[in-house]
């Protein structure tokens, strides 16, 4: 199996951190504080460059992103927000 060449990374701007949190189905798995989210992301975000994958970040805004999981079907959860991110990269 070849690995991709991109991939997308939900990404949180640091004004919509705490609302998507309290309406994330999961939202109680992120850390508090937005710092301390961006940080574990950011490392994880090298490790994956390091294997020669680009990272593309995509922008998770609150309302769209609600609108996209009522419109999908689909609770706003983590899985959620990996799907709707590769397919915002895909587009």
């Amino acid at each position: 199996m070849s690995r991709p060449r991109s991939v997308a990374l939900p990404w949180y701007a640091s004004e919509h951190y705490e609302a998507l949190r309290q309406s994330l189905s999961d939202g109680d798995k992120l850390p508090i504080q937005y710092e301390a989210w961006r940080a574990a992301t950011e490392q994880v975000e090298r490790e994956v460059q390091r294997s020669g994958v680009e990272v593309v970040r995509v922008p998770i805004e609150p309302g769209a992103f609600s609108a996209w999981c009522k419109a999908a079907g689909l609770p706003a959860d983590g899985s959620a927000r990996v799907r709707y991110a590769t397919e915002a990269l895909a587009s």
